[in-house]
């Protein structure tokens, strides 16, 4: 398996609608932190998640958190 690029060493800070998002899992995608299909082939997969209302949310951009797709922190031991 593909170890997934890391994009940025913060988290992805937005404010969302609510709804169904995949969160890109691979790192490669052009319209970080959404895929784009841009795993196709890698192993790698993006995931899906909802939220039920609008709100802030943290999204990893490392790809090493242990809470994917949200930030826990991981970053600060890269």
């Amino acid at each position: 398996m593909n170890e997934p690029e890391i994009t940025q060493k913060k988290p992805y800070v937005l404010e969302l609608e609510a709804g169904d998002y995949w969160w890109c899992g691979c790192g490669r995608s052009k319209n970080q932190p959404f895929c784009d299909g841009s795993h196709s082939g890698t192993g790698l997969t993006p995931q899906k998640f909802t939220l039920t209302e609008k709100g802030k949310v943290w999204l990893c951009g490392c790809r090493r958190s242990g809470k994917s797709p949200h930030c826990d922190g991981s970053h600060k031991g890269l």
